[in-house]
């Protein structure tokens, strides 16, 4: 038999994933890695540990199935977005550690961006707002900041990438360095129309061409592994950011399916189809995917919602207040409390993402009497996980026109059914859960799938998608609309908090 390989690099561990022709998994692997946080405000990752473990668990994937590479068809990357690496060609070593996609420390930078005046021309350009989370103002700093960076990029000895490139780069052994549309979008150097890198953006930000990856199709045989990390070659044929990916996986095909991917953040995409869509309530547009379909692979696209703060807020509890042992361990606690008594409590560790995009938001717990105690504050965390993605809900319904009727979800915390619950109870609508939860890992095996011939098309991965429950409303919109209102009032708490 043969199998389909995918890598699911995340912001907190790396994975990988052996599915069959069914789509269904077959094995799978993780490792955790180090997470850094230097100042308030800044997270880094060490790129070479990023490497390592996803290496590790490539094999030990294929270990665990049972198979060697010759029984894979070809691999495809699902990564973590917007995190920026800048390593060294001639050596392959980073030349500084790499800034998360949750990192602040460019605000002030983004700030004075929006001061200028550039926010419309970047917003038409990109289909972005103007953030700390994404890639450019952070290879900015990084040319900026380390000691020679600036000349030797100009100069073409070094390379830039988010991880989509740097895990090409290991994985061909130096010989690719390359990204895809959906992951270029998320750079701010990126034009949504031409599909391209952008002369004004680039002149803007200072940014040397010399530094940026090729720009390749997310589905087509773009690679060929290095023999020595599987122990033979594999074609790579399929990859695409995190989000992305899911929505791929969780066959949203059609403009207007959305779906929902509960990880360390909490990212909502619809697919829009041929069309970049303008957003009026603080939403990205961005690329879905490019391709399949014929020789000119056209461009897809998504609008997108970004909250910044999902799992990561039940590790907060975990490591921080260390009120739980492990995140399973939230829901049981969540539930032996009928309601939060009135406590809310506002992720904005890493600022505010859609709608109110506020780098200067902090992290806020508030309405606490004496009564209150930890199963208040694991139940506020959950419901903020679901408040958060209510207002981007809201905000998608508003841009598209488009009442949507139900929400497709996936990632880890997906399968918290508390948590599910109360998403259904504050959107109003069902919450569908898909029967497979990697659906990250399985939208990049469908893309390299699909551009080697493993499956037909996409009327064949549709019917393979399955519903695993479904979650249906609880509340009455006089309660939802209630809640919602008091959730904005500890929202506005946390903002401008870091302003000064």
């Amino acid at each position: 038999m043969d199998y389909m390989l995918s890598i699911d690099q995340g912001t907190t561990s790396s994975r990988a994933v052996v599915f069959d022709h069914g789509g269904r998994v077959v094995a799978m692997a993780q490792r955790e890695f180090t997470q850094f946080f230097p100042q308030p405000g800044w997270v880094e990752h060490d790129a070479n540990e990023i490497w390592q473990t996803q290496l590790a668990v490539l094999r030990e994937v294929l270990m665990h199935a049972g198979i060697t590479a010759r029984q894979v068809r070809a691999l495809g990357i699902a990564n973590q977005r917007e995190t920026t690496v800048l390593w060294d060609r001639q050596t392959g070593e980073p030349v500084a550690p790499a800034i998360v996609w949750q990192d602040r420390r460019t605000t002030g930078f983004c700030e004075a961006l929006r001061a200028a005046g550039h926010a419309p021309g970047i917003a038409a350009k990109t289909g972005l707002v103007i953030d700390a989370y994404f890639s450019g103002t952070k290879l900015a700093w990084l040319l900026d900041n380390v000691p020679g960076a600036r000349l030797r990029a100009e100069r073409g000895e070094l390379a830039f990438g988010t991880v989509d490139s740097w895990l090409m780069w290991q994985l061909t052994g130096g010989r690719v360095h390359a990204t895809e549309p959906s992951n270029a979008a998320r750079t701010l150097l990126f034009n949504l129309k031409t599909g391209t890198w952008d002369e004004d953006m680039l002149a803007l930000l200072n940014i040397p061409h010399a530094v940026l990856p090729q720009i390749l199709p997310s589905c087509g045989l773009v690679a060929v592994t290095d023999t020595q990390c599987l122990g033979g070659s594999v074609p790579i044929a399929g990859w695409a950011g995190d989000q992305q990916a899911a929505l791929f996986g969780q066959a949203c095909f059609a403009p207007g399916m959305a779906k929902n991917t509960y990880g360390t953040g909490c990212f909502m995409l619809m697919n829009t189809g041929d069309q970049p869509v303008a957003s009026q309530h603080q939403l990205l547009s961005t690329v879905a995917w490019q391709g399949p379909s014929t020789a000119l692979r056209p461009l897809a696209y998504a609008l997108e919602g970004s909250v910044f703060m999902a799992g990561a807020t039940v590790q907060w509890l975990r490591d921080g207040l260390q009120i739980i042992d492990s995140a399973a361990q939230v829901e049981a606690l969540a539930a032996s409390v009928q309601d939060t008594g009135d406590v809310f409590l506002v992720p904005a560790f890493a600022g505010l993402g859609t709608p109110d995009w506020d780098g200067q938001a902090r992290g806020t717990l508030v309405g606490m009497t004496r009564g209150t105690g930890r199963a208040h504050i694991a139940r506020a965390a959950l419901e903020a996980i679901a408040l958060q993605t209510a207002d981007v809900f809201r905000a998608m319904s508003a841009d598209s026109g488009l009442a949507l009727t139900e929400l497709r979800v996936d990632g880890g915390a997906s399968k918290n059914d508390l948590l599910m619950q109360i998403q259904a109870n504050v959107l109003g609508v069902p919450v569908v859960r898909s029967h497979i939860s990697e659906t990250t890992a399985l939208g990049v095996t469908y893309l390299a799938g699909l551009a080697i011939g493993y499956w037909s098309g996409a009327e064949e991965l549709t019917a393979q998608w399955q519903e695993e429950r479904r979650f249906l409303p609880q509340w009455q919109e006089s309660q939802r609309m209630a809640h919602a209102q008091r959730w904005r009032e500890a929202v506005a708490r946390s903002r401008s908090w870091a302003q000064n």
